[in-house]
């Protein structure tokens, strides 16, 4: 069965996908396509159900829960860390200052984006490509960014200073990590299929994390100019045990993110978050 799988093209993706992409063990029936896309892109991608499996903003599962189910494994959790709200260094800026600002973010579908609603209410904001909004920020085109990726690691070297991390914020305030990202599927394969396919995905996790070396190498080849040990450290701030599986936590997680944002009126309501399980 050949199958389209989309994911961004950042280490940690790379990282996750190496052993299925390089051929390291044998996927049974199952052949991949993999589709390179930032999450913005990918997001708008599964509101249209272009692709069978792709990596997906958790925000953006709220308009596709229709056709589409969570799988357990693929996650991105921020566990008391995340994306951050930065202004220009010197700029002294608080929480509530931001709420006055034009705010560069990366995308209107991502977890950072809802994240941010939540914080500061409905602000003024324009999309930018993620890996921009960095020296945009700093040109002064923008009083203040919202960074996801490596700008999370590179921000103070890019002159900048951070005015608030959502993943610390959030876990201050409910006492769970916050879920940015995971894998989703079409329901229509029916679960015994996506069962199957989720084994075969934990799999090159798995090995990922087992021959941690060779992933990472595979991984710099999206590195956007990070040096080995940058990478690694951020490949270890998202593929890690949370990856593998959400667990208890990490599912409630998702369930109070999404109806908070539906009380905001930033998502729709849904009822229940379907999981492969």
């Amino acid at each position: 069965m050949h199958l389209t799988l989309g994911h961004s093209p950042d280490p940690d993706d790379a990282f996750m996908f190496w052993a299925l992409a390089t051929n390291q063990f044998d996927a049974g029936e199952y052949s991949f396509e993999h589709i390179l896309q930032d999450i913005q892109t990918l997001n708008e991608r599964a509101q249209r159900g272009e692709l069978d499996i792709t990596a997906i903003s958790i925000h953006a599962y709220a308009h596709v829960h229709d056709g589409y189910a969570l799988l357990p494994t693929g996650s991105s959790m921020g566990d008391g860390y995340g994306p951050m709200l930065v202004a220009k260094k010197g700029s002294g800026f608080g929480v509530d200052d931001l709420k006055s600002k034009k705010v560069a973010v990366p995308g209107t579908m991502t977890t950072a984006y809802l994240a941010s609603r939540l914080l500061l209410g409905d602000f003024e904001h324009e999309v930018v490509m993620f890996d921009e909004i960095p020296a945009r920020v700093a040109a002064g085109d923008f009083e203040a960014g919202l960074l996801i990726h490596e700008g999370q690691l590179t921000y103070e070297a890019d002159g900048l200073e951070l005015v608030q991390d959502l993943g610390v914020w959030w876990q201050q305030d409910t006492g769970l990590p916050l879920p940015l990202g995971g894998n989703a599927i079409r329901k229509s394969f029916g679960l015994e299929r996506n069962r199957e396919i989720n084994s075969v995905l934990k799999k090159s996790i798995e090995l990922g994390l087992e021959h941690r070396r060779e992933a990472v190498e595979h991984a710099m080849q999206y590195g956007r100019g990070l040096d080995v040990s940058t990478a690694d450290e951020f490949i270890g701030m998202y593929v890690n045990e949370w990856t593998l599986d959400y667990g208890d936590r990490g599912r409630e997680a998702i369930s109070l993110l999404l109806e908070r944002g539906a009380d905001a009126g930033v998502v729709p309501r849904i009822e229940t978050v379907e999981f492969v399980d």
